[in-house]
């Protein structure tokens, strides 16, 4: 069996509501208001200022990541940014997946939608191995999108207490799927 040659770039993803299209220099705004919504924030990091969020985006765009196919995504319903998801490099065959939803975004079944999405890319597309995932214990909306997608629990780590994350004592939850359970499950 000949090695799969990842794509050139990332495509523009469709799903039954969302148009998940790579991430550009035009998003900023959207990005800079996400972050600096202390509610969107609460299971990540303090809110953000405009210059911590502008200095994100050079890795946000990282050029390698787009050649793999790879990256952030802009996630739209309707022509309206709701939030971006990402498939993460984090070596071969091996990338992290992950979401931020805008508030109005939440509870509707887009964080999984688009997960999905991003999972078939990477499984059928990018020729991913394996794709990795991890929230806050406390962080249970983001454990059920990970559940829903497929993804079954390795594990808790501990990193320490942080000021600005009250929950983080409770530690991280780890999850992953494997391209050969994701096939399996997708195969009729």
């Amino acid at each position: 069996m000949s090695p799969r040659r990842a794509p050139r770039g990332r495509p523009v993803l469709i799903t039954d509501r969302l148009v998940l299209r790579p991430l550009t220099w035009d998003d900023l705004p959207e990005l800079e208001a996400l972050d600096a919504d202390p509610e969107v924030m609460r299971f990540l990091d303090r809110p953000r200022t405009p210059d911590e969020v502008r200095e994100r985006m050079l890795s946000r765009l990282d050029p390698t990541a787009d050649a793999m196919g790879l990256g952030y995504w802009a996630g739209l319903e309707r022509g309206r940014f709701v939030g971006w998801w990402l498939l993460s490099p984090q070596g071969p065959g091996l990338a992290e997946i992950g979401w931020r939803l805008h508030p109005r975004a939440w509870g509707r079944g887009l964080a999984s939608e688009g997960a999905a999405a991003l999972l078939e890319h990477g499984f059928t597309t990018a020729g991913l191995e394996r794709v990795v995932a991890e929230t806050m214990v406390a962080n249970h909306a983001s454990r059920g999108v990970m559940r829903r997608a497929g993804m079954r629990p390795t594990g808790v780590v501990h990193r320490g207490a942080d000021p600005w994350l009250p929950s983080a004592d409770e530690g991280d939850w780890l999850a992953e799927l494997t391209a050969r359970e994701w096939h399996a499950a997708h195969t009729p």
